[in-house]
């Protein structure tokens, strides 16, 4: 079995600090997530764990970021975002339909009390820790 390193950039728990405890608590299982799908994704050895835009935010080689986040002025909700300028988001809404509620290009936004379908959300975290590798397959291989 592969080791995964995860480099992390320590302003990251400062933020994660800040949350309120329910969103921190959804914001660290998003987090869970998508450290178990990069882990499961063979040829990914490396994960970097930073901040965009005071976002926490994950890279990959050959992939696209994915951030995570919670809004003071959405406090209900919570979301993953990818970037917009992929095919990320439209590939989901196909793949999936409204299996997930979606924020433009750009996100898949989560209430406090959805149970998230995770194998789904798994499969779209490594389409996007794959992007490069993936955006040419029908439907990013999903």
């Amino acid at each position: 079995m592969k080791t995964l390193k995860i480099n992390t950039n320590p302003e990251v728990r400062a933020v994660y600090k800040k949350y309120p405890k329910e969103a921190r608590l959804k914001i660290e299982n998003l987090r869970r997530i998508i450290f178990e799908t990069a882990n499961e994704i063979e040829e990914l050895t490396e994960l970097e764990e930073t901040l965009k835009w005071g976002e926490p935010s994950y890279l990959a080689k050959k992939g696209s970021t994915v951030r995570i986040d919670w809004k003071p002025k959405a406090p209900n909700q919570y979301a993953i975002y990818f970037s917009c300028s992929t095919t990320l988001i439209e590939t989901f809404k196909q793949v999936y339909g409204n299996l997930f509620d979606y924020e433009g290009k750009r996100a898949i936004v989560f209430q406090m009390d959805d149970n998230i379908p995770e194998k789904e959300l798994k499969s779209c975290i490594r389409a996007a820790l794959t992007y490069h590798r993936v955006k040419k397959l029908d439907k990013l291989g999903l």
